[in-house]
């Protein structure tokens, strides 16, 4: 089996470092590291600061402007340059938790599966509303999910996150590919082609990255208001699902673990954020009916109404 990374990047650090690093000391060896980087000079600057060198990786850098920056193009791009049996893509703030996830997240790659998903776990430091959400998005049961699921689990039937998620390369056309352009999950609009085209979505439990954000409360409203376009696009896929019982259920394992380590005062600044991402994603679901430059102004990803 030979396996290729994908990797966007964008004003890269020291934790990326961290993360090539550990792909160069996986069990599973990594056939080629492919690197979409926004903004070469941003990149240049990166490079310098930390003396890195692509090559000495086996990475190999591709460059694109911000304004041609697409969720589902930039990657789709990536994918047609790998010849591998598998095209596992990353994020560039996700650090394999051993060396080993690469060799566990493939073996979920049985018949029938056309793409698995590792477990994200949060980083140290990570605040209430990022822990309880991995935990929630990512249990310690591993799945296997076909398109009967989808009426008993709704939206959680093609749930996926390309921060690190192993595609077999051979179904990747058969699927569909990725829909471009996609302001935002990209991932899940695969997922759920993938189940319709006959196909199953694994989850690999055991296969572990960490990632977690700190995001400011508008941080989250920009990020969900985007989450909620992606989602009035793709009205034949999210049209007749309602994600909002989602965000239910995670309010609700909140409040009872606060409970349970007895500092219910945690709830009002997780309260907070929830109501943040709520408003973006409400506003994002009815963006058809805001005048642009309100668009503009809620939106974390300006470029892509350019071409919208």
């Amino acid at each position: 089996m030979t396996l290729d990374v994908v990797i966007p990047l964008y004003r890269p650090d020291a934790e990326f470092i961290t993360l090539i690093k550990m792909l160069k000391a996986q069990t599973l060896p990594v056939n080629r590291i492919i690197l979409v980087n926004t903004e070469e000079a941003l990149y240049d600057s990166f490079a310098k600061a930390y003396s890195f060198d692509a090559e000495e990786f086996g990475a190999e850098v591709t460059h694109v402007a911000a304004r041609e920056f697409d969720h589902a193009g930039t990657r789709h791009m990536a994918m047609l340059k790998s010849n591998a049996d598998v095209v596992v893509m990353m994020t560039q703030d996700a650090v394999p938790k051993d060396e080993t996830l690469l060799e566990k997240l493939a073996a979920h790659l049985t018949d029938g599966v056309a793409v698995v998903y590792a477990r994200q776990l949060p980083k140290k430091g990570a605040g209430a509303l990022e822990e309880i959400t991995r935990e929630f998005n990512y249990p310690a049961s591993s799945q296997v999910r076909d398109e009967s699921d989808i009426e008993k689990m709704g939206i959680k039937a093609f749930f996926c996150s390309d921060v690190c998620a192993a595609y077999r390369r051979s179904l990747y056309e058969a699927v569909g590919g990725f829909c471009v352009p996609a302001i935002f999950n990209e991932d899940m609009i695969y997922a759920y082609h993938a189940l319709k085209a006959g196909y199953k979505v694994a989850y690999a439990a055991d296969a572990e990255v960490y990632h977690s954000h700190h995001y400011t409360n508008m941080q989250q409203l920009h990020r969900n208001f985007d989450l909620g376009v992606s989602q009035a696009d793709h009205p034949e896929i999210f049209g007749n699902i309602k994600s909002e019982s989602e965000g239910k259920r995670l309010v609700k394992n909140a409040f009872k673990r606060f409970n349970r380590l007895r500092r219910p005062w945690l709830m009002i600044p997780f309260s907070v954020q929830c109501a943040f991402k709520l408003l973006g994603y409400k506003l994002g679901k009815k963006y058809k009916k805001l005048p642009k430059w309100v668009v503009l102004k809620l939106t974390g990803s300006k470029y892509y109404w350019d071409k919208h």
